[in-house]
Formats: structure tokens, sequence, C-alpha cells
């Protein structure tokens, strides 16, 4: 059975780093969509940032684009984040689909796999 598992997520500073991970089984992140999405307490899942196109593609959030960087392997989804802000607070989660376009990431419900998630703070 698929699965994606996260890890990485801690307590950090405003201005500080954090380096999550998602280990994809049973199937190869470059064959498929795969990135990151987040839920804050009290607001919907929001889209972070995605790869795709056989890992030749990214897509950013407006909010997160030049302070994060999404990378993968065949089997491991990372995403670097630096300069990190109060407002990048909560949980992070890593999701998959088979196929997709730049359009798709803006829904989190075009995506049917989803990790368990993993808890960011960011105290100012």
């Amino acid at each position: 059975v698929a699965r994606l598992s996260e890890s990485g997520g801690d307590s950090a500073q405003s201005g500080g780093s954090l380096r999550l991970s998602c280990v994809a089984s049973e199937f190869t992140i470059p064959d498929n969509c795969v990135g990151w999405f987040r839920q804050a307490p009290g607001k919907e899942r929001e889209v972070v940032a995605g790869i795709y196109g056989a890992g030749s593609n990214t897509y950013y959030a407006d909010d997160v684009q030049g302070r994060f960087t999404i990378s993968a392997d065949k089997t491991t989804l990372i995403l670097e984040m630096n300069n990190l802000k109060p407002e990048d607070t909560g949980t992070y989660f890593c999701a998959a689909r088979r196929s997709c376009e730049f359009s798709t990431w803006r829904t989190p419900g075009n995506f049917g796999l989803w990790g368990h998630g993993t808890q960011v703070t960011v105290s100012s």
C-alpha cells in the first residue's frame, strides 16, 4: 500500500530554519506529483510547495517563494525552510497524486494520498 511519512517538524525562532522530510513507500516520487501542504489552527489546508513533471517542475506558494526550497530523490521529498516566520506555523503534510499540472496545486482536495503530518511552530 502506498504511504507517505513526514518528519522533521520542530519549534524554531523567527528567522530560523527547519528541514522537513517525507518518505514515500510503494511508489516513486519522480513518477508522481508530490508536495507539501500546511494547515494552521482554524484555517484551511493550503499548498506550500510541490514537485512534478518527473521532477523538472516546481510550484511554490507566493508567501514561501524565495524562502523555501523543495527537492526530491526517488523516495524522499525534502522541504528546506529558511527565514521562518510565525505565520509558517502549522501542521505540514506531504501529499501525492499520479499526475498534475500547475493549477492542480491550488486545491488540496485534488490530492488523494496524504501523510499524517508533522508540526512546525515558529515563535517571534
